[in-house]
């Protein structure tokens, strides 16, 4: 073996050849073949990204957002100050922010980032950032079509990915794993476009059993995944994510494994696979996909065909918002599309529209109670509320808790005959009377329970829309008439509101409060707002409880 030069210090052992610091001035040609001996093909394909000047530029942003991610008390600051560095990723970020998929109906406009975290998570805005600095950072219009659907593959994966997760608290790691599944081959196709095109010509001839990575393997001199991971590993990126990353080998297995790092493995892959199906044109390919992976998710295969369906619905609010839409007819618009075999139908829903919740006008309505229409008390009440469960939820608390003082507050402030707080029961998919206050309101609580599967009920039609409405008068004959049987026989109220409490577009609670006269429910803008802020205190509380 040659000798190292006089004054080079040999790598330690164990210690990886990649420095991630950029190409130096050369050194004498003898100099230079014997420390070349030493590199690994992961060591020379760094050293020709760097000659561009995007990778370290994004080398540099990827780890400030690692950096702020492993800041212990000062993470949410941290993470908005990083975020905000970059003009371009926070006018991205607050866009999806306030997309449909992570906005409520009618939560109003999330205009800074620190409020971003609060409302869809830190995790959630983590992986947000690290996904646009990607797309930020690799944009070349000399194959622009090219990136796009790159991108949208690996967005439509780790969509799928999450929508399969049965642990809230785990679909955002999920989300990112799945993500970077293909981080090697969206740094190829960027870096260096000439030899992915070698590659993807070699996976059509069908010449490498091994599909892909074997192509990479001999043009590039290693697989994607190798290469995705070892960049990841110079980010400096967490061990579980580079775990996610590494695709598990061999057949599913016939049980989703106990560990939590191998199960989201098999989730993640499972995204890929089911893009991968997309991409193939779907039908067959995709229904193959999900009863292979069915048993290790521990689902059947319509639930994975329907995750996919929700999967494909957010990824068209992304690719809009990101403005990454497919040319039409590419193999990557497929990934678009919802055929009518695989479209869910649509709930008789669009009746609900004109009772959406919204500010009343200035004048009050007719029926409302002279008490509740001359209280300026009431904003006061519901500000001094919010505060308080900010309060509460800033230190350790108990998601039983917060729920408690939101309702009161709502309950106090607005005069309602009461106000009941819904759970979704997962054994039956139905959400549940579980908390409640005012007049007659354990029988009432008892009585409340929706099932979400059930065609027609008013109820469940709002909570799977997610769409805050206002019943002014359950006497009017139409809207008597869409009442379900079992508010009839048991509640009945004359005037209602509904706030579904919502995650991943799915409704996991509802907040029902009613009034004893028709039109007794008014809201002005200020009051819509803290109420809706309310609902928002009470989601998060979930959140941060998984």
């Amino acid at each position: 073996m040659s000798s190292l030069p006089p004054g080079t210090n040999p790598p330690e052992p164990g210690a990886s050849s990649i420095s991630g610091a950029p190409v130096t001035a050369a050194a004498p040609a003898e100099a230079r073949t014997a420390f070349d001996e030493l590199k690994t093909p992961l060591d020379h394909l760094i050293e020709r990204m760097q000659r561009r000047g995007e990778f370290p530029a994004l080398s540099a942003a990827v780890a400030g957002i690692q950096n702020a991610a492993n800041s212990d008390r000062q993470s949410v600051s941290e993470l908005t100050h990083e975020v905000l560095k970059d003009v371009a990723l926070t006018q991205k970020l607050l866009r999806l922010v306030n997309s449909v998929h992570y906005a409520h109906a009618g939560r109003g406009t999330v205009s800074t980032v620190s409020r971003a975290v609060a409302l869809v998570g830190f995790d959630a805005v983590r992986n947000l950032a690290l996904s646009l600095v990607l797309l930020e950072h690799m944009r070349d219009t000399k194959h622009a079509e090219r990136m796009r659907e790159e991108f949208l593959r690996a967005l439509m994966a780790g969509s799928v990915a999450s929508a399969l997760c049965p642990l809230s608290s785990e679909s955002e790691e999920v989300f990112i794993g799945a993500m970077f599944q293909n981080l090697g081959r969206m740094l190829a196709s960027f870096y260096f476009p000439l030899e992915s095109a070698e590659i993807r010509a070699l996976v059509a001839s069908g010449k490498y059993a091994t599909g892909e990575e074997g192509a990479a393997m001999k043009v590039l001199g290693l697989g994607f995944e190798e290469f995705g991971t070892g960049v990841a590993r110079l980010w400096g990126l967490p061990e579980n994510l580079q775990r996610c990353m590494r695709k598990p080998v061999g057949t599913p297995p016939v049980r989703p494994p106990e560990l939590a790092a191998e199960r989201q493995r098999w989730i993640a892959l499972a995204g890929n696979a089911v893009v991968e199906a997309l991409l193939q044109g779907g039908g067959a390919h995709l229904r193959q996909a999900a009863e292979r992976y069915a048993r290790a998710l521990g689902q059947q295969p319509q639930e994975i065909l329907d995750a996919t369906q929700r999967a494909r619905e957010k990824l068209a609010v992304l690719a809009e918002v990101l403005n990454l839409q497919p040319a039409p007819g590419s193999v990557a618009s497929q990934l678009l599309l919802s055929s009518p075999a695989e479209q869910p139908a649509a709930p008789a829903e669009d009746a609900l529209a004109p009772h959406a919740l919204k500010a009343s006008p200035p004048s009050p309505s007719e029926f409302a109670p002279l008490a509740r229409r001359n209280s300026p008390q009431v904003v006061d009440l519901l500000a001094a509320g919010v505060h308080d469960i900010a309060t509460v939820m800033s230190e350790p608390f108990q998601v039983n808790d917060v729920v408690r003082m939101v309702l009161e507050t709502m309950f106090r402030a607005l005069g309602f005959q009461r106000i009941v707080f819904c759970l979704r029961d997962a054994k039956t998919d139905t959400l549940v009377g579980r908390l409640g206050l005012g007049e007659d309101w354990m029988p009432v609580m008892h009585a409340m329970k929706v099932p979400l599967k059930a065609p027609g009920d008013l109820f469940a039609a709002v909570c799977l829309k997610g769409a805050d409405t206002l019943i002014t008068d359950t006497t009017e004959p139409r809207m008597a008439a869409r009442l379900p049987g079992w508010y009839r026989q048991h509640v009945l109220a004359q005037a209602f509101l509904l706030l579904p409490l919502m995650s991943k577009q799915l409704p996991f609670a509802l907040i029902y409060a009613d009034h004893a006269a028709p039109g007794g429910i008014v809201l002005d803008e200020k009051e819509l707002a803290l109420l809706r802020t309310l609902r928002n205190q009470a989601v998060t509380a979930f959140r941060q409880h998984g």
